[in-house]
């Protein structure tokens, strides 16, 4: 039985080294620098054709650019060349150094245990801090002050357009706008007989312009119609000693001057005479009469005023 083990040993050597010669005489091997032969042999090479590169950057089908200057310019590294060029250019300048100031002074302090010297601050530190931040005020100046603002009017309000107020206790009202005052509020009038409206001033935001006009190009309103005319006066604060005759006196009650009944009865007088003379008077004195209000289904942004 040993014998027949290694003969078989033997046997199984042999063929697997005669398989190898055969494996190796089968598969050429290719030269060191040269290339390994190609599928298919030289037809094959000649059917095949080189593939071109697809360059980056092309023409998309509406004739723009894939890619635009600005990012082709980061893609080639482009700006790597235009710092290089940039710093070469520079010429390196000696940078002065500002001189620092010493922020403490050594002085001598006599005694035994006390050292010798103490530094002592050239400015001395705040001995209380603020916990919030308060807002700083800013220099007041001459062009800021309300009185050089520009005045703006609206292109649909020139003398003599009919007005409808919309805030204050004569909202609905409709009224004339006979002139703007300097600090750009609207003098205005009903007029008084009409509407119950007075002389007084209107800021341009709170009233709707229509497209119904009076011709008041004759109307002649006084000059001292200004914005000191209509400011109310302030009434007497009361003091200690008139607090102990409460019962006794009343309380001070604004009350409307004569001067202000005589203007009203001026310049009112001249505004009826213009809607007298205007061709659908009667028509005009309504209209002037009315309150505006919206009602269900009317909606103002529909409305021609």
């Amino acid at each position: 039985m040993g014998f027949e083990f290694v003969v078989c040993n033997v046997f199984l050597d042999a063929a697997i080294e005669h398989s190898k010669i055969l494996w190796i005489s089968c598969v050429k091997m290719p030269e060191k620098g040269g290339k390994a032969p190609e599928k298919g042999g030289k037809d094959a090479a000649k059917v095949a054709k080189k593939k071109r590169p697809v360059p980056t950057n092309f023409k998309l089908p509406g004739g723009v650019w894939r890619y635009s200057r600005v990012s082709m310019y980061f893609r080639k590294g482009l700006y790597k060349k235009d710092r290089e060029g940039k710093k070469d250019k520079k010429v390196a300048t000696p940078e002065k150094k500002p001189e620092e100031k010493p922020k403490f002074i050594i002085k001598p302090i006599g005694g035994e245990k006390n050292g010798g010297t103490r530094r002592v601050p050239l400015k001395k530190e705040r001995k209380l801090y603020p916990t919030e931040r308060l807002p700083k005020r800013k220099p007041f100046r001459k062009a800021d002050a309300f009185k050089n603002h520009k005045r703006y009017l609206r292109k649909s309000i020139t003398p003599g357009t009919v007005l409808i107020m919309l805030a204050g206790r004569h909202r609905g009202k409709r009224v004339v706008f006979l002139k703007q005052l300097s600090t750009g509020l609207l003098l205005v009038t009903g007029p008084l007989t009409v509407n119950g409206c007075p002389l007084r001033r209107v800021n341009q935001i709170y009233v709707i312009a229509t497209s119904t006009k009076l011709d008041i190009s004759n109307v002649k309103i006084p000059e001292h119609l200004n914005d000191p005319y209509f400011r109310r006066m302030k009434l007497k604060k009361k003091s200690k000693k008139d607090e102990e005759e409460i019962f006794e006196t009343k309380k001070e009650r604004y009350f409307v001057t004569d001067q202000r009944k005589k203007d009203q009865k001026e310049v009112d007088k001249q505004i009826l005479d213009v809607i007298r003379k205007h061709p659908e008077k009667n028509t005009m004195i309504h209209y002037l009469r009315a309150l505006f209000y919206l009602q269900n289904k009317v909606y103002p942004h529909k409305l021609k005023f």
